[in-house]
């Protein structure tokens, strides 16, 4: 087994990673991934005038009087952005804007915005048929939804390309629109919606949550609705195992919180697939779970072996945590894109049946990889989180996964 951890060789002299609130975790360990030695808090100081108005300045050395305002020539500035308990998604993507000015008007040849839950995704259409690219011909209804609104992840979009940001990365984002905006104001190589196949299919595949079977037989993996179907046929992909079934389900949405969830054609088929197999739903993101929770009560009546929700953004509200609470789930597997889901009061009573991938050196490893920088292919690439005290499997020992890290204690 290698214990090492994935630092990859973006040198110090080149990069300069920071955050846009202070001592954020996350923004430490991506920073620590790509080979920074410097404290984040080290590089930028993050002052609130006493008007409130904020102010992100770039150390330098204050004997220096040649430099002045080339502290960063040459160097690519990544700005690290994700949500947290303190500060409002509005003040951080206005912090973004002001950091990525201060880096470019400081001399920074590339500025890289890493935003694992990009702000502003659901307000991804506006009230004409112009404010949106759609898969399909938007009804009535859908244009009625956003009457009297802005097209904020436009706006959003144009005033980080406006402010210097010259690259996105982000994580799992599920609106069409959102990404068809981003890669016109960046360019198709210069935003990058990465999914996390490669970490679901080595967690799923190195525990024993699961019982596949020789080749994936007893093994289901299931779409709440046709917008997730392409993600969980790629996901079945990743998987080694061509007996790998996947389903789909449709919803029908009869109000905020009316939420109608069946099987795609014949049920009777489905519950024959179902009954006595492990059954894995995909999605990308979770808001109140309601939806979420009647597609596995139609799954518990098919009497699954077990059933494990799957889920790259999770927003722990209190409604959420008491739906998800659901003994029709077995498991909730998530990634920290959302870091306060790593807060023991936030996961609350979830906390027993949560595990948490940690996805910071995944983030560097891909961040590498773009920029054409090597990476060690064998050194682990995200971490675990999940509860000691409540352990549900012991997990086998993997190449990709330190055996200090299974708790969270890594």
């Amino acid at each position: 087994m290698k214990n090492r951890t994935d630092r990859t060789t973006l040198g110090q002299s080149k990069i300069v990673v920071v955050g846009n609130t202070s001592e954020d975790p996350f923004a430490i360990d991506l920073a620590f991934s790509l080979g920074q030695s410097r404290d984040v808090a080290d590089l930028i100081s993050l002052k609130t005038f006493t008007n409130s108005e904020f102010c992100p300045r770039f150390i330098s050395d204050e004997e220096d009087l040649e430099s002045i305002g080339s502290g960063l020539r040459g160097k690519i500035a990544v700005i690290v952005s994700t949500s947290n308990l303190f500060v409002s998604r509005q003040d951080l993507a206005m912090r973004n804007l002001l950091i990525a000015r201060s880096a470019k008007e400081n001399g920074a040849e590339h500025v890289i915005l890493i935003e694992p839950d990009l702000y502003y995704s659901a307000q991804d259409r506006g009230p004409h048929e112009t404010l949106g690219e759609t898969k399909e011909p938007r009804s009535v209804d859908d244009l009625k939804k956003f009457d009297g609104q802005p097209f904020s992840a436009r706006l959003y979009a144009q005033m980080l390309k406006l402010a210097g940001v010259d690259r996105v990365l982000t994580v799992h984002n599920h609106s069409f629109s959102v990404q068809q905006i981003f890669r016109k104001e960046f360019g198709d190589n210069r935003f990058h919606n990465l999914i996390p196949y490669d970490i679901y299919a080595d967690y799923l595949m190195n525990s024993n949550i699961l019982a596949t079977g020789s080749d994936g037989e007893n093994l289901v993996l299931v779409a709440p609705d046709a917008g997730a179907k392409s993600f969980v046929v790629e996901m079945a992909e990743h998987l080694p195992l061509e007996g790998t079934r996947v389903l789909q389900m449709e919803k029908q949405r009869h109000g905020e919180r009316e939420v109608e969830v069946q099987f795609q054609g014949e049920e009777a088929a489905a519950e024959d697939l179902i009954r006595g197999k492990d059954v894995v739903l995909f999605d990308d993101m979770v808001r109140t779970g309601s939806t979420v929770v009647n597609a596995f009560r139609v799954i518990q009546e098919m009497q699954p072996r077990s059933a494990i929700f799957v889920v790259s953004h999770f927003y722990a509200s209190e409604e959420g945590r008491e739906n998800m609470s659901h003994a029709a789930i077995d498991e909730i597997l998530t990634l920290n894109s959302l870091p306060t889901v790593l807060n023991r009061d936030v996961q609350g009573r979830l906390r027993r049946k949560m595990v948490v991938l940690k996805i910071e050196r995944w983030l560097a490893r891909n961040l590498a990889q773009i920029l054409e920088r090597e990476v060690d292919p064998e050194a682990t690439f995200y971490q675990i989180d999940m509860s000691s005290t409540h352990p549900r499997f012991r997990r086998k020992i993997h190449s990709n996964t330190q055996l200090s890290e299974l708790d969270g204690r890594g």
